[in-house]
């Protein structure tokens, strides 16, 4: 016969060795997959965008939400068919001009190349095309670019399309290969006109989803008052940093960190105001956003539209030789 206390004891042990056991599973989870154990590129701005928004990149204001990080405004286009026919590939390309001989600040403060990327919102029910659909000249047009590289927003929104960051001096231009949905097959599609949304961005942003600012900022002055020092530091990856110390007319000392990166504009012995720029603008980049529109078109009104207007150009024609008929007769009739 079990001794109970021997149970007991086993059913206590277990219990502490589970619950071990879970909080080492639930610690393990939370470091590898937090901010601390892995940080994100500032490049990585699509992460930003899916963690920040789980839902939609578009706010009810119509605004993308990459212009929330990204704060200058720069000019994207994009080019789609006026119309489209239902299960067939057609190409949308978005374009994000910039000046490739400039640099912007890395997140180390060297100088680098500037990254670009994109955010098409389509339709509902359209998608990126299966490359075994996609013409071979469209291929040739998409380039190198790996089809992969097209993610979904969410795994439920394959009308949502993001993609970067990537080289800008390579991809200025980006052709996204895309399948037309089929209303005979999908009952929740409808013929019709639909928007387009477009966003493009150029360069590392100016504010993290934090709200804190990164160096690819403006530091400005937190009061009033006399520059005191200028100290020069290292932060813990051995960047140069700057502690700008600043005495109020109250004699309280204030402090701004600066980061590597941007560079100062003012000295030691200086006065400013509250909020005046201690370090001039580093950020050459910037987010701009393009709404369009695109008719998915029924091929039966194609050719009821064709029809109408063969029948029309008939009817036109006739009447005219109707009416030299007539003038014929007319002109006849005069001479007799």
């Amino acid at each position: 016969m079990r001794n109970p206390c021997t149970t007991t004891s086993l059913t206590r042990i277990s219990t502490a060795i589970t619950r071990t056991l879970l909080v080492a599973i639930a610690t393990v989870t939370f470091f590898f997959t937090s901010d601390l154990a892995l940080p994100q590129s500032a490049a990585a701005y699509p992460f930003w965008a899916q963690e920040t928004y789980p839902d939609t990149p578009r706010e009810p204001t119509g605004r993308i939400v990459c212009a929330n990080c990204h704060l200058a405004e720069k000019p994207t286009e994009v080019e789609v068919p006026q119309s489209v026919l239902p299960d067939t590939v057609f190409k949308a390309v978005v374009k994000i001009p910039y000046d490739t001989s400039v640099e912007q600040v890395g997140s180390d403060g060297s100088k680098v190349g500037l990254n670009v990327g994109a955010v098409l919102m389509l339709p509902e029910g359209f998608k990126i095309a299966p490359e075994e659909r996609i013409p071979e000249e469209m291929m040739e047009e998409i380039g190198d670019f790996d089809l992969e590289d097209f993610q979904s927003y969410t795994e439920d929104s394959e009308n949502v399309i993001i993609v970067g960051p990537l080289p800008g001096d390579e991809y200025q231009e980006i052709v996204f290969p895309v399948l037309s949905p089929n209303p005979a097959t999908d009952k929740n599609i409808h013929f019709g006109k639909y928007a387009v949304h477009v966003g493009g961005n150029r360069g590392r942003g100016q504010v993290y989803p934090t709200g804190e600012k990164s160096n690819n900022n403006i530091y400005n002055a937190p009061a009033a008052g006399t520059i005191t020092q200028i100290t020069q530091g290292e932060d813990e990856d051995e960047n140069v940093i700057y502690t700008v110390s600043i005495q109020t007319e109250s004699g309280e000392i204030v402090t701004e960190d600066v980061p590597a990166g941007p560079e100062l504009i003012v000295s030691q012995g200086q006065t400013v105001a509250s909020g005046e720029a201690l370090t001039a603008n580093p950020n050459v980049g910037g987010f701009g956003q393009k709404d369009t529109e695109i008719v998915l078109q029924s091929s039966g009104r194609v050719t009821g539209l064709v029809a109408f207007v063969c029948l029309t150009m008939l009817a036109q024609i006739m009447l005219v030789l109707k009416k030299k008929q007539v003038e014929k007769v007319q002109a006849a009739e005069m001479n007799f």
